[in-house]
């Protein structure tokens, strides 16, 4: 059924921002190809400037999160005042330790404090970064593990990357905060030092309040209740930030919404009810994707959208049928009043609301028919377009 925001949906729909992420803009793949396309950005100038397409088309996407070292240059100031220009802010910056070759055996969990001390210094150089502009998140994603049963000593990791954390977390300054996202498996199968929600809560809580977890839809095991673990996060206040994207198998990083669209709702569901999308929520919302066979822009767009529609989808939930219902025991009709909600089609309603915004009805046409992909890829012509890694 189509179906009408109501003034407080507007009011959260308001408030939704969601970072996009520099490296999707790039050329990126699986371990057998990466494909490149016409029109790749170059530089961290080039992707913001794609980056800033999704927010003028969309309004859901003011700021683009940085990739260190994929995205350093020589002038920060001049980046952030380029991203001003371009109607965007430069947001989450995101540290990298697993593509050093010094870091084969792990990053702030290493057992030779030479490599452990790089590690540290690559993050302190991060928060260098985030000072020169005004960013409020480090993003820490390790690839620290192992292969093989004794391979290494678990327990010594987790007192190492402690230490580690502390070192970092004693150099933020202001509102500045550290965000550790965690990952089952991969690139270590064995074991990961930081595999799920409750290691990072339990390394984060550690530190201070100004550390919190990063949870990415993608990084669970199949069948994993995602919404119960926002959920408690939420209750704990400690979640902060989440990372969109989808998945059939593992970590695919494919467009949000694409393989569950009813997960997201769920999902979102529980990040309304939890206060994720009040005034002044301390969650920060970011797609982490890359796209391999579409084209980037257009799927950052696709992206931003299916969480505004699932969002509003949420906003729709009758609580207090739904609490009624689940206070006498009338689990079939409490069901019901969620999927009443999930079920509702909002689209109709959404191009109205970005018309009165003076944004188009329909992005994904709006974008198709403004002519930057002809011009970027007449533009584009030499150098070396950016890919995963680079």
């Amino acid at each position: 059924m189509s179906t009408q925001l109501t003034p407080d949906a507007v009011t959260v729909l308001d408030r939704l921002a969601i970072e996009v992420p520099s490296w999707a803009y790039g050329n990126s793949g699986t371990r057998f190809k990466v494909f490149t396309t016409p029109g790749t950005p170059r530089d961290p100038y080039e992707k913001i400037a794609d980056a800033a397409q999704v927010h003028a088309h969309t309004g859901l996407a003011p700021e683009v999160a940085i990739h260190i070292p994929w995205d350093l240059v020589d002038d920060y100031d001049a980046l952030s005042a380029f991203a001003a220009e371009q109607g965007v802010g430069i947001g989450t910056v995101n540290s990298n330790t697993f593509q050093d070759d010094d870091f084969k055996f792990g990053g702030l969990t290493h057992e030779d404090a030479v490599i452990r001390r790089k590690a540290v210094d690559h993050h302190l150089a991060c928060i260098d970064i985030m000072d020169a502009t005004g960013s409020r998140d480090l993003k820490i994603w390790l690839a620290d593990g192992s292969n093989y049963p004794g391979q290494t000593d678990l327990r010594g990791r987790q007192d190492r990357l402690h230490e580690s954390l502390q070192e970092i977390y004693a150099r933020l300054s202001g509102d500045q905060r550290l965000v550790l996202e965690y990952k089952f498996f991969e690139p270590a199968f064995y074991h990961t030092d930081v595999p799920d929600w409750g290691t990072s809560y339990a390394q984060v809580t550690a530190l201070g309040d100004r550390a919190m977890v990063c949870l990415d839809t993608g990084h669970h095991a199949p069948g994993t209740n995602i919404e119960f673990i926002v959920m408690q996060l939420l209750r704990l206040g400690r979640l902060g930030s989440f990372d969109f994207n989808s998945r059939f198998y593992a970590d695919d990083d494919l467009i949000v919404g694409a393989a569950d669209p009813f997960q997201l709702f769920r999902i979102l569901f529980e990040v309304i009810r939890g206060g994720g999308m009040d005034e002044g929520t301390p969650v920060a919302f970011m797609l982490d994707q890359c796209h391999n066979i579409e084209d980037k822009v257009p799927g950052q767009i696709r992206s931003v959208l299916n969480v505004q529609e699932m969002t509003a989808r949420a906003l729709l939930v009758d609580h207090e049928a739904l609490r009624a219902a689940q206070v006498a025991g009338d689990v079939l009709g409490a069901n019901a009043v969620f999927m009443d909600a999930f079920q509702s089609d909002v689209r109709p309603a959404l191009a109205e609301y970005r018309e009165a915004r003076g944004l188009p009805a329909d992005p994904m046409a709006a974008y198709a028919g403004s002519g930057y992909r002809e011009r970027i890829v007449a533009d584009r012509v030499g150098g070396t377009q950016a890919s995963w890694g680079a």
